[in-house]
């Protein structure tokens, strides 16, 4: 063989079956920002558990050739696509989480204090806003639902929404939504002070009164009632919300609670980063759509945000004892991440005011509204 004909081979090898000749200006910006959220994650502990697979994925899927979100020759799909198809297309790892954040979840600051979910419901404002403004920049109606439920800022309704609604935006909107739920301690404190002034974020609320077991049980089953039978299109997510609650609070089962708090949890939220990441290849998400998303989540976070504290503030003309309207700020689900900075906020302000306990209300609250405003959209569009 000459020499020809080996550095031919070469060629040949190096540009047919490399990824080299296929890198573009887009996949290599894809590959920075799959950088910068494993930065995120790992030098600044920005929601660790969601950022690095997330950031992982988009780094892994934007190389060229990689054999992972198409098909196998035999019509299988490929090993991330299997993640996808199998857990987010049908459904199944946003309701299986939700199965975890009920065995997670105490809901009693939510019961002391009903009224705090008034607080959850003012602070979808950003949905709703959102979604009627999506619409003027060439959205269809579902898209713009489910753009609009970003604010809620509660991942896995918005992934059970967009499959439902608009499944080729998933990987758009399910980064936008993970995305600023990791930068809540960024975002949420100019609001806050923007919107509250000393006095008011000084307000020192009562402690809440002790909650008993036997209110802690009947609680989830009485709001999987009211809410599969007002909004039966989420009783899919809310049902197994508040099975993991009631696993939770009854105590009989404390292996199954213990599984689907710790190790179901881990591996689905570890399976669904990796496959809401691989969605955005650069040729896919590089278009006017997912940047507009990108643009819109983050103003329809900030305004459900706002939504929540100017709830707080309304709600106080009328209460005989004040509410510290940080606490308005929790009640987008971000669970409990909004909850902790409405908590440090306060401890700003004054070192004794603790309102971490008071934040959960309306941030738990938050998780049953988002799921409610979705419930709706599916009504309406499906």
């Amino acid at each position: 063989m000459s020499w020809d004909s080996i550095l031919e081979l070469i060629h040949q090898i190096l540009f047919t079956q490399t990824g080299l000749p296929h890198f573009t200006g887009g996949t290599i910006l894809m590959l920075g920002v799959g950088c910068l959220f494993m930065y995120l994650a790992i030098a600044k502990d920005f929601e660790p558990l969601l950022l690095l697979p997330i950031g992982f994925g988009i780094f892994l899927v934007n190389f060229p050739l990689t054999p992972l979100m198409g098909t196998t020759e035999l019509g299988y799909p490929e090993l991330i696509r299997a993640f996808y198809h199998y857990g987010v297309e049908w459904e199944i790892i946003p309701c299986v989480i939700f199965l975890g954040l009920g065995a997670m979840t105490d809901f009693g600051p939510l019961i002391a204090n009903p009224k705090t979910l008034i607080i959850g419901a003012g602070a979808q404002l950003g949905v709703f806003v959102t979604y009627i403004g999506v619409l003027f920049c060439g959205f269809t109606l579902k898209e713009a639902a489910s753009v609009g439920i970003i604010g809620g800022a509660d991942g896995p309704t918005t992934i059970y929404l967009t499959t439902k609604l608009a499944p080729h935006l998933l990987g758009a909107n399910a980064v936008a939504a993970y995305s600023y739920m990791a930068l809540v301690p960024l975002i949420q404190p100019p609001i806050m002070r923007l919107l509250t002034n000393k006095k008011q974020r000084q307000i020192k609320m009562r402690q809440l009164r002790e909650v008993s077991k036997k209110e802690k049980i009947l609680f989830p089953l009485i709001a999987c009632t009211l809410i599969v039978m007002l909004v039966p299109a989420v009783a899919p997510l809310m049902g197994l919300f508040m099975l993991g609650n009631l696993m939770r609070e009854s105590g009989v089962v404390k292996r199954l609670a213990d599984t689907a708090e710790n190790d179901l949890m881990n591996i689905v939220v570890m399976f669904l980063g990796l496959a809401v990441g691989c969605t955005m290849k650069a040729e896919t998400f590089l278009t006017y759509k997912p940047l507009l998303i990108l643009a819109f989540g983050l103003l329809d976070f900030i305004i459900c945000t706002a939504g929540g504290i100017l709830t707080v503030h309304i709600m106080n003309i009328f209460l005989k004892e004040k509410m510290n309207p940080l606490i308005g700020s929790a009640g987008v689900s971000a669970v409990p991440m909004s909850a902790r900075v409405s908590n440090v906020e306060g401890l700003k302000e004054d070192p004794t005011n603790f309102l971490l306990m008071h934040a959960m209300g309306p941030n738990l609250a938050g998780v049953i509204g988002s799921a409610a405003a979705a419930g709706m959209f599916i009504a309406m569009f499906q």
